[in-house]
């Protein structure tokens, strides 16, 4: 049961030694090419993807009473894909009765599935990207990167720790006591992981891959059953994943059920029924504050992961670099339309400007730069299709427009050439004083920027810090040359919980998280109670169980 994992086993060193020393390191190339997935994987992830267009997602062996799905591509057309729906008790039935086998499984088997599937995957990645491009509204070769090989380093990530974890305690050992003149007493000690039930996995509609795979392959490779339930809007991305990953456990001769999909639709949602289930162990969710602030609420005794929203904030004391601080800072903003959870937000300049290797820029010059680099940027509309993609939600195009009355324009938002069926906005950018909270201190999901007029770099980090506490930030940035600044800041966001990013002006942007090096979400303030991915996140997954017995003479 174990030629999996002897299979992939370099992987999973390579995994945990780079978890270990947090340099770079990837397991799936993120580089789109012919010469490294085959001269004709291009044209054949697409037709694979074409092939699923109006028609029954089948998978086999699935529980299903009905067919769901009225997903529609953010590009304009509506997939017409079905795919298979059953209630939630027929579902969480199905999960039960994989569960005795799959927790017997050695760890080893369990780790050697995961990974074969991760492989497959893969191999699949130009189908996965069509699937994340149609029903999120990412360029392709964002799509291909986030939704294929980044997602597949973090599912990776998420089964090296586990390894670990499950690994740090031996199945056997003898233990031995000394008892002074007579015979030691002599122990025979096992200890088994034992997994803690059913795991719900609650996609989002804008990563559904790259936020679920962290803790579907978490809680398989511990143990658990998984139920995967996607966002209405994209389910494609997940039902592809879920196909594989039981074409590899009925292969191996598990019952496939140890990973089911639990479809729905719009306004008939059984995400609710999921959460409160007695039977779910541990739920997954990435999304808004509030409904995770229900999840939370409602969640029984299972253990709750959240990703959920906050206020990411720049702030802008000085720089040696102006026009490549301008030219990254459009990019992060520009770069899918901000629909990010690591996205910046808000950006503080101080009102009597910054020192840079220009010369002094005024407030307005600063806003006016960073601008100037969006629209340089944006100039060409294929790559403004590439870069921006669509809109997902119809919501977050309606905001942009509810945003145009909160500050002064410094650059209007506008569809993009060529993607005429499509939703579309560049970035909108507004210039406001720090007192207008009311405008900037709350999450406007999607392209709306705030540049927001400070008295200085110390009253920047402190509202953007506080922000944080208050709302939650994933991540910070910070453009300094003062080293005491620089460390002060540091502290401060430190505190606040946020990942903090310090002078960028190259190709490396804030809203960019590497797997096996950067912890995604800290978990220590509001945007989230989790990181992906830490020992936290899957240690808890399991517990250790002992038998022991005198020792055999």
């Amino acid at each position: 049961m174990t030629a999996l994992f002897e299979r992939h086993l370099t992987t999973l060193q390579g995994a945990m030694d780079a978890a270990a020393k947090r340099d770079y390191w990837s397991a799936y190339p993120e580089i789109p090419s012919g010469k490294i997935y085959g001269e004709t994987a291009r044209d054949d992830g697409l037709a694979a993807y074409e092939a699923r267009l109006g028609k029954q997602f089948e998978i086999a062996g699935h529980p299903a009473q009905s067919s769901v799905g009225v997903e529609v591509s953010p590009y304009g057309p509506s997939l017409g894909i079905g795919y298979p729906s059953a209630s939630v008790e027929l579902l969480v039935s199905a999960s039960q009765a994989a569960a005795t086998q799959w927790a017997a499984a050695p760890a080893k088997a369990r780790i050697g599935i995961c990974l074969e599937a991760l492989s497959r995957l893969n191999a699949r990645s130009f189908e996965m990207a069509n699937a994340v491009m149609h029903t999120t509204g990412q360029g392709f070769a964002m799509a291909f990167q986030a939704g294929g090989p980044h997602a597949q380093d973090r599912g990776l990530e998420a089964v090296a720790y586990a390894y670990a974890e499950m690994t740090r305690t031996p199945a056997q050992a003898i233990w031995t006591k000394a008892q002074g003149k007579g015979e030691p007493i002599v122990l025979d000690k096992h200890w088994r992981v034992v997994p803690r039930g059913i795991s719900l996995v609650i996609g989002c509609n804008t990563f559904p891959t790259w936020n679920s795979y962290p803790g579907l392959f978490a809680s398989l490779a511990t143990g658990n059953t998984v139920i995967v339930k996607p966002h209405p809007a994209a389910i494609l991305p997940l039902a592809i994943t879920v196909e594989i990953v039981r074409q590899v456990l009925a292969e191996e001769g598990f019952d496939a059920n140890a990973l089911l999909l639990a479809a729905d639709t719009m306004g008939f949602e059984i995400t609710k029924d999921l959460v409160q289930h007695p039977a779910t162990a541990i739920v997954d969710y990435t999304g808004s504050n509030s409904f995770g602030s229900w999840v939370r609420a409602n969640a029984g005794k299972a253990d709750v992961y959240t990703e959920e929203a906050g206020v990411n904030s720049i702030v802008i004391g000085a720089t040696d670099n102006f026009a490549g601080l301008c030219s990254n800072i459009a990019f992060s903003l520009s770069l899918y339309s901000g629909q990010m959870c690591t996205a910046p937000q808000n950006i503080f300049v101080p009102r009597s400007g910054i020192s840079t290797d220009d010369g002094h820029k005024s407030f307005d010059a600063v806003a006016a730069g960073i601008a100037g680099a969006i629209d340089s940027l944006l100039s060409d509309p294929a790559r403004a299709a590439g870069i921006c993609g669509a809109i997902a939600n119809p919501a977050s195009l309606a905001r942009v427009n509810e945003a145009r009355s909160l500050g002064r324009i410094v650059r209007d938002s506008a569809p993009i050439e060529g993607l005429d069926d499509a939703r579309t906005a560049t970035p909108l950018i507004l210039s406001v004083d720090a007192a207008a909270e009311a405008a900037y201190c709350e999450e406007r999901f999607g392209p709306v920027v705030f540049i927001v007029a400070v008295d200085d770099v110390t009253e920047g980090v402190n509202r953007a810090a506080e922000l944080a506490e208050r709302r939650g930030a994933i991540t910070a940035a910070l453009y300094e040359t003062e080293e005491a600044s620089i460390l002060a800041a540091a502290d401060r966001f430190a505190k606040a919980g946020v990942n903090l990013s310090v002078n960028l002006t190259g190709g490396i942007y804030v809203n960019q998280s590497a797997a096996f090096s950067d912890f995604h979400v800290t978990g220590a303030n509001p945007a989230g109670n989790a990181s992906l991915t830490d020992t936290a996140f899957v240690a808890n997954r399991f517990r250790i169980a002992m038998w022991r017995r005198p020792a055999a003479a």
